[in-house]
Formats: C-alpha cells, sequence, structure tokens
C-alpha cells in the first residue's frame, strides 16, 4: 500500500460525527411499517418522486413547491450545502411526517477532487485504488450533503462511438465486474450510515452500451445469450456487493423501453437476483415512454413504469400527477405502492437521515478538497495511465533544465478538459493542474502553442451547461497563423510532448461520435510536427479510442492519460519524467479504424477462423485485428511471465482449480504488471468465446524481484448462460488457459472438466 492509500485510510477511518451503529434490518422494517402506517396516499406517492432543484422541464415543479406539499422524496441537481439545509429544514420543519429527503447527484468519479474518468480507472486493473478513490468522492459528498450517489455506471460496451464509454469500464465482463464491486464498496463501505458514505446505484438497467450504430439513446437489440453472458453480469457483481439502488436506463430492449421492462425489473432484478433495494428512473424516463410510442399518454406511461417495477420518478412529475388516480380507479393496488415505499424510507432509515438531516457546512468545506484528497487524485491518474508505445525508450524524459520542452496541442494548457461532463455541474476548473503546469513543477523550461482547435460539429445541451464560456473561434487566418506558431516552435525545442485527443464534452452523455479520427487538423499537425528532427511524444487526453494508425509508426513514445482529473497535469509530468511508472493496461480492444466496429476480443470462433490455413484476414483491406489488443499495456520495466503450473489436469464439475504462475521484473526499474489469465472452452453446447478473461492481479516488483501469482477456477468462471437450456451451466468438457500481459497471452496449459 502507497503513502498516500495509508493516509487515506487514517483519513477515512477517522469519523468527525457521532453517528448510531448500524440498525438492525428488523428494527428498520419495524421502523418503517410504523411510519408507512401512518401515511396517507398522497405522501406515500411523494415518497416516489425526485424533483430536480434545476428545472430542465416548464412545467416541472419547483422542489421548495414540492417539498411543502409532501410531493418529494427525494432532490436532485443540488450540490450546495447550504441550499441542501435548507430544503431539508422544510422537509423536517414544514411537513406532517417529518421525513427527510434524500439528495442524489452524478458523483461519477469525484465530488469536487476529480479523479480520473471511469475508464481510466478500469485501466489502472487496481481494484484497491478504484475503491479507495470511489470512497473519497463519498466522503466529499456526503460531508456536502449528497447521501446517494447515481454510480456506478456499469454498461458494458464495444462500440467507442458511443459517448458514454467514457463512463464505463470498457469492453469486458469479467473486469467490468470487478470495477463494479470495487465501486459499490468504496461509496457504501459496510454502514451508509457513516458521515463518509452514501448510497450507490448500478446504471443503466441494462443493455444501455449496446446503443444502434453508438448512438446515444438509441434502440440495442441483444441476444439473449449475450444479455446474461456479456452485459449482466457487471450488474450482478453490484448487487451482490449489495449495491442500494438500480436506475432504468433510457433505451428500448429489444423493442421494449428498459423503464417499463418487466423482465428487466421483475424477471432479472426481483426474482432472479431477489433484490430488494429500489429502482429509480433516468431523467425522465417515465414521461418518455410516451416518446418511444410505448404509452399511450403520461398516465399510461406512470403506469406501465409503477407496475413494471420503477419505485421512483426521477424529475418527471408523472407519478405526482397520475399515481393516485391510478389507486383509485383500482389499477393500482395500494399494497403495491406500499411495496415501492418501502425500501425508499428503508434506506432513509439506514443512512441516519431521521437522526441526522442536516449538514455541517464548516465541516463541508474541511472535507471538500483536502490535500489528502489531491494527492490520491494524482495517484491515481498516474495508476491509469496506458503506455501504448515506447520506441527506443523514448521515455522517460532527461531532466534537463538547459532543454526547452515544447507542449504543443489543444490540450496543453486545458483545465476544463482534464475533466469530464461528470465533473460537475458548478465545479471550478480553475484548480484543475494543466499539462504545461505540471511539467513546469518538475523545473522544466516550457512553451506552449496550441497549434489548432477543436469543436464539435452539434452541440448538447450539456454543453451550455456544464462546458463554460467558448473561446471565440479562429479565423482562417488566425488557424493557419497559430499552425505555424506550432510547427516552429517545434522546429526550435529539444523535446516536443504533443497533448491531443478530445475536449471533455465529445465523450460524454449525448456525444457520440461517427468517426474515430482526431478532430479538427490535430492529425495534419502531428504529421507536421513529427516531420522535425526533435524527439515526440504523444500525451492522449480523451474518453474513446482515436486512430492511431499512422502515430503508431511515426510517434516513438504514445501515452494514454484520458481525462485524468484535477491532478491531472501533476501525474503526466510524473509519468513523462518517470518518477511514476506506467503500469496501466487497456480495459477495450483499440481498434485501427471505426470500419472495425463493434471489436472485441472475446468474439466466437468462426467456420473458418483468421488463423486458419490460407485465411489471412476477415478483412482483404486490412487485419481483423485491433491495433492494440485488449490489456496492453506498456511499462519502463520490463517483466518476464513464466512456470505456468495448474495444481491438477483435471477438476470436478463444481470444484475449483488452482492456477500458478511466476512473474519477474527483469529490469533495473520498479514497476507494475498485470498479468491476466484466459480460458476457453473447447467444446459444449454452444460455441464458446475464443478467450475469456477469468483472473488477473496488478502485481508491484522491485527491479529483479520474482513473485508467484496465484488464480482460482470455480464454477462460476467456467459455467456460461446457455440459450439451450435457459439456465447457467457448467459442462464436462476440455478448456485451454492462458496466462500473460494482454489478451494475447502465450503462455499456455489445458485442463478438463470431469464429473
Amino acid at each position: 500500500m502507497s503513502k498516500t492509500a495509508v493516509l487515506l485510510f487514517i483519513l477515512l477511518s477517522a469519523t468527525a460525527v457521532t453517528v448510531p451503529a448500524a440498525e438492525s434490518e428488523a428494527t428498520v422494517k419495524a421502523r418503517v411499517d410504523k411510519l408507512l402506517s401512518q401515511m396517507t396516499l398522497d405522501e406515500k406517492i411523494g415518497q416516489l418522486a425526485q424533483v430536480g432543484g434545476l428545472a430542465f422541464l416548464p412545467d416541472a415543479p419547483k422542489p421548495e413547491e414540492a417539498i411543502r406539499k409532501g410531493q418529494a422524496g427525494s432532490i436532485l441537481w443540488v450540490s450546495d450545502a447550504a441550499r441542501i439545509n435548507k430544503l431539508q429544514k422544510m422537509a423536517m420543519e414544514e411537513t406532517r411526517l417529518k421525513i427527510p429527503l434524500i439528495f442524489g447527484l452524478d458523483v461519477i468519479h469525484g465530488y469536487r477532487t476529480i479523479f480520473p474518468m471511469p475508464l481510466a480507472m478500469a485501466a489502472s486493473w487496481d481494484m484497491g485504488m478504484i475503491e479507495r478513490v470511489q470512497a473519497v468522492a463519498a466522503r466529499e459528498a456526503r460531508a456536502s450533503g449528497i447521501s446517494w450517489t447515481f454510480a456506478p455506471m456499469v454498461d458494458i460496451a464495444r462500440d467507442p462511438r458511443w459517448g458514454r464509454l467514457v463512463e464505463g469500464a470498457g469492453e469486458d465482463p469479467y473486469l467490468g465486474a470487478a470495477v463494479a464491486r470495487a465501486q459499490v464498496r468504496g461509496f457504501q463501505g459496510t454502514d451508509v450510515s457513516s458521515p463518509d458514505r452514501m448510497l450507490a446505484c448500478a446504471k443503466h438497467f441494462a443493455g444501455y452500451g449496446a446503443a444502434d450504430g453508438g448512438r446515444d439513446y438509441d434502440s440495442a437489440y441483444i441476444p439473449e445469450e449475450q444479455m446474461w453472458n456479456v452485459y449482466l453480469p457487471p450488474f450482478q457483481a453490484a448487487r451482490e456487493a449489495g449495491v442500494a439502488t438500480f436506475m432504468a436506463a433510457y433505451m428500448d430492449l429489444n423493442d421494449v423501453p428498459a423503464t417499463g421492462n418487466r423482465f428487466l425489473l421483475q424477471d432479472v432484478l426481483r426474482k432472479a437476483w431477489k433484490f430488494d433495494g429500489f429502482v429509480v428512473s433516468d431523467a425522465f424516463s417515465v414521461r418518455d415512454l410516451t416518446t418511444h410510442g410505448f404509452a399511450r399518454d403520461a398516465k399510461d406511461a406512470a403506469f406501465r413504469a409503477f407496475t413494471a417495477g420503477v419505485n421512483m420518478d426521477m424529475a418527471s412529475g408523472v407519478y405526482q400527477a397520475h399515481l393516485a388516480a391510478l389507486v383509485k380507479e383500482g389499477k393500482v393496488p395500494t399494497a403495491t405502492i406500499d411495496a415501492a415505499v418501502r425500501p425508499i424510507l428503508a434506506a432513509k432509515f439506514r443512512l441516519g437521515l431521521f437522526e441526522h438531516p442536516y449538514v455541517d457546512e464548516a465541516r463541508a468545506q474541511r472535507m471538500v478538497g483536502a490535500a489528502e484528497h489531491r494527492k490520491a487524485a494524482r495517484e491515481a491518474a498516474q495508476r491509469s495511465a496506458v503506455l501504448l508505445r515506447n520506441e527506443g525508450g523514448a521515455l522517460p524524459l532527461a531532466k534537463d533544465p538547459a532543454k526547452t520542452i515544447a507542449v504543443i496541442g489543444p490540450l496543453g494548457d486545458a483545465k476544463r478538459d482534464l475533466l469530464t461532463m461528470w465533473s460537475g455541474f458548478d465545479l471550478d476548473p480553475s484548480k484543475t493542474v494543466t499539462i504545461v503546469e505540471g511539467i513546469r513543477g518538475k523545473g522544466a523550461r516550457v512553451e506552449f502553442a496550441q497549434g489548432v482547435q477543436i469543436a464539435k460539429t452539434y452541440s448538447s445541451m450539456f454543453d451550455q451547461m456544464v462546458g463554460g464560456p467558448q473561446p471565440k473561434a479562429w479565423t482562417p487566418e488566425q488557424a493557419d497563423a497559430e499552425f505555424r506558431k506550432a510547427v516552429e516552435l517545434a522546429n526550435r525545442a529539444d523535446v516536443v510532448v504533443l497533448a491531443m485527443g478530445e475536449l471533455a464534452l465529445m465523450s460524454a452523455e449525448l456525444a457520440s461520435q461517427s468517426s474515430l479520427e482526431f478532430p479538427g487538423r490535430q492529425r495534419e499537425l502531428m504529421e507536421a510536427v513529427a516531420a522535425t528532427s526533435n524527439p515526440v511524444v504523444l500525451v492522449m487526453l480523451n474518453g474513446r479510442p482515436l486512430n492511431l494508425v499512422w502515430a503508431s509508426r511515426h510517434i516513438p513514445a504514445i501515452l494514454e492519460v484520458w481525462h485524468p482529473g484535477t491532478e491531472g497535469g501533476n501525474a503526466v509530468a510524473d509519468l513523462l519524467f518517470g518518477d511514476a511508472n506506467p503500469g496501466g493496461k487497456l480495459p477495450v480492444s483499440w481498434p485501427r479504424d471505426a470500419g472495425q466496429i463493434p471489436i472485441y476480443y472475446a468474439h466466437n470462433l468462426t467456420h473458418q477462423p483468421e488463423t486458419a490455413a490460407g485465411f489471412q484476414s476477415r478483412y482483404w483491406d486490412q487485419p481483423s485485428k485491433p491495433l492494440y489488443p485488449f490489456g496492453h499495456g506498456l511499462s519502463y520495466s520490463k517483466f518476464a511471465v513464466s512456470n505456468l503450473r495448474l495444481a491438477a489436469e483435471a477438476v470436478k464439475l463444481g470444484g475449483t482449480l488452482e492456477v500458478m504462475a511466476d512473474v519477474e521484473n527483469t529490469s533495473s526499474r520498479d514497476g507494475d504488471e498485470v498479468v491476466q489469465l484466459y480460458i476457453h472452452q473447447k467444446a459444449g453446447k454452444a460455441s464458446r468465446p475464443v478467450r475469456q478473461l477469468k483472473g488477473f492481479e496488478r502485481v508491484a516488483l522491485k527491479a529483479g524481484e520474482k513473485k508467484t501469482v496465484w488464480f482460482t477456477l470455480g464454477k462460476a468462471e467456467l459455467s456460461y448462460w446457455s440459450g439451450q437450456d435457459r439456465a447457467w451451466i457448467e459442462e464436462t468438457e476440455s478448456f485451454d488457459l492462458w496466462v500473460g500481459t494482454d489478451s494475447d497471452a502465450r503462455l499456455h496449459a489445458g485442463f478438463r472438466v470431469v464429473p
């Protein structure tokens, strides 16, 4: 454990507020029963309504009005501690039963201290780090009065055109499940009544990441086998980790909107997984069942969403307007209303809101943005970076104050763009450390040239809401002059650091794109700079893979740092100069271009695989393999994985098999390696993927050190959902097994599952 992790452990263990011990489930149930028995129908329906602190809809109720009328169980889009106290005071002093409000917010990768974007944190393959940083996010948010986060997003995504790839853990269900568990543990801990913890929400249930064409909100068509084997496992992992809430998704799933989908919300969530928490819709998605052409009108939308299993309507006001009438007409039984309200009241009791409804505003000021939190953000950004290429040892750079480093590119001195859309509606980006600032902090002589401007062709409402003031567009003459200025700087500098990629809001909700090319004239600038005689390093800041085919042939070093957060510039400087050693691995397969989409390593064999004799590729114009495989990532250290061994050649059905391998740091530099285990079932009732990740461990090794890594394969790893049997099955078959450092691992063994 690093020094930062130790400091955080001490900080997060210290409780500045005295709270009662977590109540037993029996006590919570008794308190819920007593309160529920005192409530009118209107008061119960009020608990099922979440009211926006920002009015996106012209007819949306104001939170103050809704609270006084008992028509709000939760408030979202409010983050100011003083206003939270004011609204909570209304609920506690101006309503009949004095039921506190739950304040919810999208605390996705930090509250005020912003950590790397979620896909970047998944690239760390470090579940302990992910848990620690989400605990920091919970600490800051809860201190400010936010007791519920709409995270983690655990949607599997295999199309990098989809804008919300940035918010998930990538393409793989095994890695995605591990990240989901870590985030839930980080947010919730073991006792959500703690002043350092909050309710988590697994979203978007389910299949949202499979949108047609990668277009956000568009329909998803997912076969049953893929649903159970690929898209549902991270959600089930969140459920097993104790996630308090789920959020229904926006899109149609196999022609039935997720917000009104009984298969998802009843058959899977309640019946198969025995989930007893509550489900919230996504913003306005109950009302939008009419837009889908699924519900006839708003009243029908309320009926369909509620009877499908959505407990709480987020911001559309449809439940407040229509549920009471549906009860009086006999279409919705009162008992069903009671059942929907129970888990919401239970969550409020578990949070301790009845005893401690208000925020200590002075404590909030002390906790938010604490120095220890920024240290954690810097370490997280270091551990999330992926070194894609490093020919000739181009990195790390030597520290030589006599040499000039040219930072060139539209993201070199950007602050807001080191964050993401979900970094807060009222976040002050001035506290973000840019790449220029980080490199200067190392004592280096730095000159900067933006070179090019980049912008979206079509903006969304989020660009205006959270993007801040937009710079004035250059004239064509200005653009040419700035381009020439950047190339001239590259020519006279000793080293060039290209800071390129995407603006923060180019990867986000409502930010899908058709191409994976660098926006604007970045590729042209990259080629012009590479044509100079000076060493060039490309630092990528982006929320999705971009086309790196040319760069992978002409730029010696490529460092992927994603949108790295508040301390991003310092972390990048640490990595460039070798004060930190890259150890991250790709959580996605990196395509050569958009023509390969969807692309993922765990595809099935065909009747004539790419590796068959005489068959070169599934494409005639380029290889079908990705530019960089899933799990790829380099280091300044060198590692060797060897001595693969299995405890036995066969394992009985339902039993476990131990797998061991040695990993050695063969270099003179300390570093981390992520050892990965993949399997392939060779025959059975279904064709199985060519490889599936079933184990991994990020291992820290000192120079020359060797360690043994242990994996366990059991029923969970060896089973799959069979479309023929409509059930999870484990078969008596033969398996291939590989261990290595990416999905192309070569160290091989075999085993059998026997009766």
